[in-house]
């Protein structure tokens, strides 16, 4: 088998979510790291709807770093979701909102719309009356015409996401229209659209409905024109309306707002968030976890060789790496995070143009990302970072938050439960060894 680059290149793209399930190739490079994540969260998610409330709405709030692999998890709870008989509307949120400017308004919106283009898809159709009525009564404050005598509901709210997500002033005329009638949406978007729906997925077989909204973490932390930061404004003061819809809902929710001293009215609206760490690269004390770095290695030749089995592509590793060390070296200063991993591979790969890759190539690129993390790093932050690499703890105050919202600070889990450490690229920073 000979080795193509430009393959591996494209295998190795940083943006890209594995479909493990449902595409071929992607089943080949997926590798499962729960064991060395601290627990099986996507089978958490998953029982929860599958096996404690299946006919009961239930909504649950995901969590993690930004790249640390949520996506793919989702999509892998997608496709074990409808293997169970459920029929699974998942979504990514970043394509249907402005991230630096949302409110819960805005994220109603992007589920009625992708729910009824799911259904409608699926052949179900819906009776949208209370909608069609309503976007008749607020039509003036578009700039462009809407149809309301569209047939489908998708279409009819397509129309007027691209005017929110293209006019902030489109955006705000929209939510104050219908912001005084939120309950009276919500009770119409649980009686038109999602009891009657489930009830003919029933007919058709199927379990019930789940709505998965993605990339809810990327949402800025801007704070509102009240100073109300929008991240604890939508999932604290908003959560009551998020979590009233009926059919199960997964929203996958800002890492910083488990630092957040709000984290307690967080969790009295939702259940406890499920977090996915970083892959662990080292132990508490220190010292290598080897199943980790084996798995983050096995992740790397899964996508060079994707038609080999483990042992024949780790015994090719010389041809993809100059040594094995070069390898390893990459997978320790990850630190367990998969994008990062995959970005700076990416890189080396497009700088080198050959294989393998050496060590001092690797070194070039990863110096770079170190340059670029540091300039970021403001000087009081030095301290707190020097904090964590001695407690491996984070508390609450704004600083921690931006240390974890930066990935300047990773969180890993074991039998214990959870400790910190820093990002592995900043180790040899000459501010935390003085």
């Amino acid at each position: 088998m000979v080795l193509d680059i430009k393959r591996f290149f494209q295998a190795t793209n940083p943006d890209k979510a594995l479909f493990a399930d449902n595409v071929p190739e992607d089943k080949q490079y997926y590798i499962d790291f729960s064991s060395v994540r601290g627990g099986q969260v996507i089978e958490e998610l998953k029982k929860t709807i599958t096996f404690f409330s299946p006919n009961e709405p239930t909504c649950q709030l995901f969590t993690g770093h930004i790249g640390c692999g949520k996506s793919t998890e989702l999509l892998k709870l997608k496709a074990e979701l409808e293997k169970e008989g459920f029929h699974v509307v998942y979504f990514d949120s970043h394509k249907d909102l402005e991230m630096s400017d949302v409110d819960v308004s805005d994220i109603l919106l992007a589920i009625i719309y992708r729910v009824s283009e799911s259904l409608e898809n699926s052949g179900i159709k819906l009776k949208p009356n209370y909608f069609n009525s309503l976007f008749t009564d607020i039509r003036n404050i578009f700039l462009t015409p809407i149809n309301i005598t569209e047939v489908r509901l998708s279409l009819l709210i397509a129309q007027i996401m691209v005017q929110t997500q293209a006019s902030p002033q489109v955006r705000s005329q929209l939510r104050e229209r219908l912001e005084p009638r939120l309950s009276k949406i919500l009770e119409e978007i649980n009686s038109e659209i999602l009891k009657p729906s489930i009830q003919k997925l029933k007919e058709r077989g199927k379990k019930g409905l789940v709505v998965i909204a993605d990339s809810l973490e990327k949402i800025d932390n801007v704070p509102k024109a009240w100073k109300r930061s929008q991240q604890e404004y939508l999932f604290i003061d908003r959560g009551l309306q998020l979590r009233s819809l009926d059919c199960h809902v997964v929203y996958t929710m800002p890492l910083s707002l488990r630092f957040s001293n709000e984290y307690a009215s967080l969790t009295q609206r939702f259940k406890i968030p499920k977090v996915l760490p970083m892959v662990r690269v080292k132990l508490r004390d220190g010292s290598n976890c080897n199943e980790g770095l084996a798995k983050l290695r096995s992740m790397v030749l899964a996508r060079t060789f994707p038609e080999l089995n483990e042992e024949q592509y780790l015994s090719r590793i010389t041809e993809v790496f100059d040594r094995a060390e070069t390898l390893d070296n990459l997978c320790r200063l990850s630190g367990g995070h998969i994008r990062n991993l995959l970005r700076i591979l990416n890189t080396s790969i497009q700088k080198e143009m050959r294989l393998p890759i050496t060590s001092q190539s690797l070194e070039d690129v990863i110096l770079e990302h170190r340059s670029e993390r540091i300039l970021a790093i403001e000087p009081h932050e030095w301290a707190l970072l020097c904090q964590v690499t001695t407690n491996k703890k984070v508390t609450g105050d704004d600083g921690y938050q931006t240390l974890i919202r930066s990935m300047f600070v990773y969180e890993y889990r074991d039998k214990l439960g959870s400790w910190f450490d820093i990002n592995p690229i900043l180790a040899n920073a000459e501010e935390l060894n003085p």
